[in-house]
């Protein structure tokens, strides 16, 4: 399947478009390498690092792969188009197969421009997208409560300290009562990742800064990094829950580990756990990483449930497939049973696909309001 996935652009790009070109020989065998090494851009990474997952190289090296990789997915789908209609047309007019020199090289300039732009915009730091949500049940005291939800930051070598230092100002500039974070903090070991996430430390908000686990923090010693974050002030909610109190009335925030922590020999999601002991009637803001148990939280009675890991599908069309993976949830707001989920695009984005093109990043601010 991986030969299939790795191979399929190689030979329809190499083949396909690159070769057919009025180019020399020597220009040809060069480029055709620069594809191959491009598009080997996780092996890469591995080497450079022990996981696909955090590519340790400078940060234009990154860019660049990024923007190469994207831009040999687009040619091989414009390719394929170019192909298939060339082949129509030849049919058609029962005439021999035959696409122009132009298409192959506007199809090759369309495919370098959106990789671009979907690069750029995966790079950027988010603005701050308001949502409101009505909760029934919910206290007069908490009407207006507002709270920012990051998530999938992935703090790496794309996205290192400055970029981090950003978001923390943005963040706090929202003036919330409470900051949550749903996860996939980082890519990296601590000793990789701790000065890039040192500007976390600065995340502030009048309830505190809660957190849960996301699955790629269990990628990258699980046991250090809870133990790290809580050091820069997050507090880990790890299937438990706490009351936000204001006077008699009360708002529970929970949150659950990630389906990904069995593998990983550590304590899964459990949803009983983290709602055990929630005083009657009070409602409930679950944080929970993947949104695919969202069915299972609304028959728990959770009022609106915040999870990111999708990445919102980062392009337009690729969601739908993303979706499908995540019970059909993958961007914004849906209503699931009478709770509201809300799946946030993301903060930040994996550095091995770092592209978004229609589904962009967020920070995302909830004013709560009484039903």
């Amino acid at each position: 399947m991986r030969l299939v996935v790795f191979g399929l652009p190689l030979l329809v790009v190499i083949l396909n478009w690159l070769w057919p070109l009025p180019l020399p020989l020597g220009l040809k065998v060069i480029a055709a390498t620069l594809i191959i090494i491009a598009a080997l851009y996780h092996y890469w990474s591995r080497l450079s690092s022990g996981s696909i997952f955090a590519p340790e190289f400078p940060r234009p090296v990154i860019i660049l792969f990024n923007w190469a990789f994207g831009a040999i997915a687009f040619l091989m789908l414009f390719q394929i188009a170019l192909d298939i209609g060339a082949l129509l047309v030849a049919l058609v007019t029962w005439q021999p197969v035959h696409i122009p020199v132009a298409a192959r090289a506007a199809v090759g300039g369309l495919a370098g421009v959106l990789s671009a732009i979907g690069v750029a915009n995966a790079l950027r730091v988010p603005p701050v997208r308001d949502v409101t949500v009505t909760i029934p049940g919910l206290s007069p005291a908490f009407d207006g409560y507002r709270l920012v939800q990051l998530t999938d930051m992935h703090i790496s070598r794309l996205f290192p300290a400055r970029w981090a230092r950003a978001v923390v100002e943005r963040t706090n500039a929202a003036r919330v009562d409470m900051i949550v974070v749903t996860g996939d903090f980082i890519d990296g070991s601590v000793a990789m990742r701790r000065a890039d996430v040192a500007p976390l430390v600065g995340l502030y908000a009048p309830d505190g800064v809660l957190a849960i686990p996301g699955n790629h923090e269990y990628f990258f010693d699980y046991g250090d990094w809870m133990q790290h974050l809580s050091e820069l002030g997050f507090h880990m909610l790890l299937n438990r829950h706490v009351v936000i109190s204001r006077g008699r009335a009360g708002l529970v925030i929970a949150g659950v580990t990630d389906r990904s922590a069995l593998a990983h020999g550590q304590a899964g999601p459990d949803l009983a756990a983290a709602l055990a002991g929630i005083p009657v009637g009070v409602p409930v803001v679950l944080l929970d990483h993947q949104p695919g148990d969202a069915r299972e939280a609304a028959a728990q009675g959770v009022a609106l449930q915040l999870s990111g890991h999708t990445h919102g599908g980062m392009i337009v069309g690729l969601d739908r497939l993303v979706a499908r993976g995540n019970s059909g949830f993958v961007s914004g707001r849906y209503d699931v049973g009478g709770m509201v989920l809300y799946v946030s695009n993301g903060t930040g984005l994996w550095p091995g696909f770092a592209l978004r093109l229609g589904r962009p990043s967020e920070i995302t601010r909830f004013t709560l309001r009484a039903g």
